[in-house]
């Protein structure tokens, strides 16, 4: 994948219309920037009244209406999907996109819309093993033509994934968390792209000699793994707009879970692009960024003109 610095807009799909996705991400796609992300949730987390397009279906409508853009979740959940039609999935809209999507998953975030909906949940252990054998299923469909495999939560045998997935070897995998026990251990094994918390940055050093560590258990080399840094972005042209956006943000995007002071992606493009820089010192490659306005025409181009070409 290369040391290129990469950048994305992640939109969740709430209270937007398909025409104004759709309309956003060709946007991305103009300006030059790589990514798109959407959430998987069944409804809006804590909004459940208002419209939520289902993420993989929104994903593969946009992936059929644009032509260089990289599509994505953050991040799809495992427990939605049983591993082989994840990964029959993946390896078909991959196909489809000529090579464009990008498979960000995760054990699951909102306990509500499983209990609504009659999916199982269980404990985060459970959740866990659940994801970690949908990595190994999907990244042996990804390798092979055909996937035999004896888990815990999974049987298949002997099972067919042709036509074979346009990226090679596989569709990046992004998985995210900084959890010592079971995340890190699940980064070291099967992703490509390591997607750093903002809560996270402050032990920055020592996850990442957590990771290195689980990298060697296995015989990995740790540089095959990119980092990427996911936060909310509050960009203005001038200190009097930023001030209006920041008060925006904090209405928005409220509580520690956010990380939207800690993250310090506030300010004006200079502002910006020293912190991006900063990350990029440490290591980073991609970043994918809410903003503010959720992806506003005007601070798309702000971006892309005063922000990404510093890194291109």
């Amino acid at each position: 994948m290369g040391d290129r610095v990469e950048f994305g807009i992640y939109v969740p799909q709430l209270a937007f219309s398909y025409d104004d996705l759709l309309a956003r991400a060709r946007l991305c796609e103009e300006l030059g920037i790589d990514s798109f992300w959407a959430f998987d949730h069944l409804y809006g987390p804590a909004v459940p009244d208002m419209d939520a397009f289902e993420g993989w279906t929104l994903a593969t409508a946009l992936l059929a209406n644009t032509d260089r853009l990289r599509v994505g979740h953050m991040v799809l959940c495992a427990t939605f999907r049983h591993p082989v039609l994840l990964g029959k999935m993946a390896t078909t809209l991959d196909a489809i996109s000529n090579g464009r999507l990008n498979l960000g998953i995760g054990s699951g975030s909102y306990e509500p819309e499983h209990e609504e909906a009659g999916i199982p949940w269980g404990s985060l252990a459970e959740r866990t093993e659940i994801l970690a054998e949908t990595l190994e299923i999907i990244t042996r469909m990804f390798a092979g033509e055909r996937t035999t495999f004896d888990g815990k939560r999974f049987q298949v045998r002997d099972f067919p994934n042709l036509p074979r997935p346009v990226q090679q070897p596989r569709p990046p995998i992004w998985v995210g968390g900084a959890g010592e026990k079971r995340t890190l251990p699940l980064v070291a094994q099967y992703a490509d792209v390591w997607n750093v918390p903002t809560y996270a940055l402050g032990e920055l050093a020592h996850k990442r000699e957590v990771l290195l560590a689980e990298c060697e258990k296995i015989g990995r080399d740790p540089v095959a793994i990119r980092c990427s840094l996911e936060a909310v972005m509050v960009l203005a042209p001038d200190d009097a707009a930023l001030n209006e956006a920041v008060a925006k943000s904090e209405r928005r995007y409220p509580g520690p879970g956010w990380s939207l002071h800690e993250g310090g992606y506030l300010g004006t493009p200079a502002a910006i692009v020293d912190r991006i820089g900063e990350h990029v010192d440490q290591g980073f490659t991609s970043f994918v960024f809410f903003t503010h306005d959720r992806g506003a025409e005007d601070t798309l181009r702000l971006f892309a003109d005063e922000v990404i070409p510093h890194f291109r």
